[in-house]
């Protein structure tokens, strides 16, 4: 091991880093139930123990400071130890998508140059390390969770079992820090919907900033329980681990939200009291009849991945009253951005609210001057939750990173066209790569939708560009509906009573369901 891997950092009392969240409240509450997941419920002591051992095996195995260790697994128990285990082997966590296929996993691997891969046995993941050293050249070790089918053949890496290193093999003693707070924390793989995945880097200081301050406006205490039906590879369902961690409360982690009703019994049983979701959650929930479970125990709701309907943010107030709504906006490369304070969703539903504490926001217009009430450009955003740039992608991280001439600080520029009102309130637009150039005009996908999902029976929608010889690019919506019967000319006199010509659909297709990205998003790619 190398002298920089074998030092060790005294902590200081504002370096934080992601291992603390686990550590304090492990020392606050030893006994106290962090995680229930998979029938299990574990507690703070516990699962400290666990990453401590891995931990410890991780380091035998030469992971050292500044690794990458990549965790292909679903939401279980395995992800949140792996998690945490790698932070306090001073490496650098990679959580991928577990319904991510092999080509595209291959291609994190290989960008990242993961020296360990945590995968289930059988898997894709376990096929890649026992393969050719030319698939994934990087990788020196492999931890699987769960039993081999059969015995290893090809490529040969230093295998353990998970269960044995947790369980068993391991010494539980806690690790020395060997990581600064300005050390890379993570790699958070975009979606990669319009080339090749990028690697968003987060620093510790990044995500300790950007949780401290979420929780700051969520009011969160000890006495949350959370619960998580998000990806973990996903920065949203991430930070709720983290986040939850860091007060010390309970998360309740669940492997997705195929079954809403089992997810609500889940609420019921445990007295959940925070509840996360994007809109096509909410959108299977709007038709539930939600009065056959006991849901009093929840005080907050949240929104994020796309702006939810102003029709939506109504009926989900209706069916959750003792509940609060936060609509939120943010981006892999800001974690979280902007929030609406719910005092505010009455005379402001269709914000999504100020920036987060600590942080600045302001609209920039194409020459670079700042924009006032009422103008519409791009959102540029300055904090410690602006993350680090792009692995390995300087000329990407220079288009969206800049720094502050003014302060020296590092900006985001987010793509995504915004507009503010009088008091500072921010309303977006549209993605710029998503405005529609028909007859001339530049029509704002998301201001058709509006009005489409204003309509009853709606349950999602995406509006388009097509190209059309004479319009250049004519409108186009796709509309699920709960089933109620809906025709295109009654979608087109509604649009046509409150939007104004150019905006009108040409065209609308009725599906079934619409295409979404591995987080919940509707996949506008491909539709055109």
């Amino acid at each position: 091991m190398s002298l920089l891997n074998a030092s060790v950092v005294t902590p200081g009392r504002h370096c934080l880093l992601v291992r603390d969240f686990l550590e304090h409240s492990a020392d606050r509450s030893p006994a106290k139930v962090a995680l229930v997941c998979d029938g299990r419920r574990l507690s703070y002591a516990e699962l400290e123990a666990m990453a401590n051992r891995l931990a410890d095996t991780l380091t035998k195995m030469g992971v050292g400071r500044g690794d990458r260790v990549a965790i292909f697994l679903p939401n279980s128990i395995e992800t949140v130890v792996s998690l945490f285990g790698i932070a306090k082997a001073g490496a650098t966590f990679v959580v991928i998508n577990p319904t991510t296929k092999r080509d595209k996993l291959l291609y994190i691997l290989n960008n990242c140059r993961a020296r360990v891969l945590i995968g289930e046995a059988g898997s894709v993941a376990d096929e890649i390390a026992q393969g050719t050293p030319l698939e994934a050249a990087s990788l020196k070790g492999l931890v699987l969770c769960g039993p081999r089918a059969d015995g290893t053949a090809g490529r040969t890496v230093l295998s353990v079992a998970f269960h044995e290193v947790v369980e068993t093999n391991a010494a539980a003693v806690r690790p020395p820090r060997n990581n600064t707070d300005l050390d890379l924390a993570c790699l958070i793989y975009t979606s990669g919907s319009t080339g090749e995945p990028k690697g968003v880097m987060s620093d510790h200081s990044n995500v300790a900033f950007a949780a401290g301050a979420i929780i700051e406006y969520l009011g969160n205490t000890e006495d949350d329980i959370v619960i998580s039906a998000l990806p973990l590879s996903f920065d949203y369902g991430l930070y709720q681990l983290l986040m939850t961690f860091k007060f010390g409360g309970t998360l309740v982690l669940e492997r997705s939200f195929t079954f809403p009703a089992a997810i609500l019994k889940r609420i019921e049983q445990e007295r959940v009291t925070g509840f996360p979701g994007v809109p096509t959650m909410y959108s299977l929930l709007l038709p539930m009849d939600l009065t056959k479970f006991d849901l009093s125990s929840l005080r907050y709701l949240t929104n994020t991945a796309a702006a939810l309907p102003v029709s939506h943010i109504q009926a989900l107030r209706n069916k959750f009253p003792q509940a609060r709504l936060f609509s939120m906006y943010g981006l892999t490369e800001t974690k979280r951005t902007l929030y609406l304070p719910p005092e505010e969703l009455d005379r402001r539903p269709g914000s999504v609210g100020l920036p987060i504490p600590g942080t600045e926001a302001w609209i920039e217009g194409e020459d670079g001057r700042r924009l006032g009430p009422g103008d519409t450009g791009e959102l540029v955003v300055r904090g410690r939750h602006v993350m680090r740039g792009y692995w390995e992608a300087p000329d990407l991280t220079a288009k969206r990173f800049r720094t502050d001439p003014v302060t020296g600080d590092r900006l985001c520029y987010t793509n995504d066209l915004f507009r503010t009102d009088e008091a500072g309130f921010f309303y977006f637009v549209s993605r710029k790569d998503d405005i529609i150039k028909s007859r001339g005009e530049k029509v704002a996908p998301k201001e058709v939708e509006s009005v489409l999902y204003g309509m009853s029976g709606v349950l999602e929608v995406a509006v388009v560009g097509v190209p059309d010889p004479v319009l250049g690019q004519a409108i186009k919506a796709f509309v699920v509906t709960d089933g109620t019967t809906m025709t295109e000319k009654e979608i087109f006199a509604h649009c046509r009573s409150l939007l104004e010509d150019y905006m009108v659909p040409k065209l609308v297709e009725f599906c079934d369901e619409l295409p979404k990205t591995a987080t919940g998003k509707i996949k506008k790619t491909g539709l055109a």
